[in-house]
């Protein structure tokens, strides 16, 4: 599984922006993404996630500001950022795996991209 993410960049304060991640490769054996972000000097830390039945699950600082989605049809998970914060500035990461009941195991990871927002 090969993950391809894009649309990062610096955005202002309160701006918005939408991140893409391609997905290919033997994509049958994921049936869960998610986006995680790493700030210098932080853990890498779960920010959204789509489940196999649509169910999301958002970090408590990006509820009511980031929307996870996929279009299957286009093997594409989406992450729209919007009223960014410059805390938010971070390397963003796409992440591919497989759900085991209630447990979710990440195996496959996109390069990131780089998010930053000034104040």
């Amino acid at each position: 599984v090969q993950l391809q993410a894009s649309g990062g960049g610096l955005v202002q304060a309160g701006g918005s922006l939408r991140l893409s991640c391609v997905v290919s490769g033997s994509i049958f054996s994921i049936n869960v993404m998610g986006w995680f972000r790493q700030a210098p000097g932080e853990q890498r830390e779960l920010v959204a996630e789509i489940l196999p039945d649509n169910s999301t699950n958002y970090v408590g600082s990006v509820k009511g500001r980031f929307t996870i989605s996929r279009d299957n049809a286009k093997n594409t998970v989406y992450l729209e950022m919007n009223r960014l914060k410059p805390e938010d500035t971070a390397v963003y990461y796409c992440g591919a795996g497989r759900s085991f009941g209630k447990t979710v195991t990440y195996d496959h990871w996109g390069q990131g991209t780089q998010v930053t927002v000034s104040s």
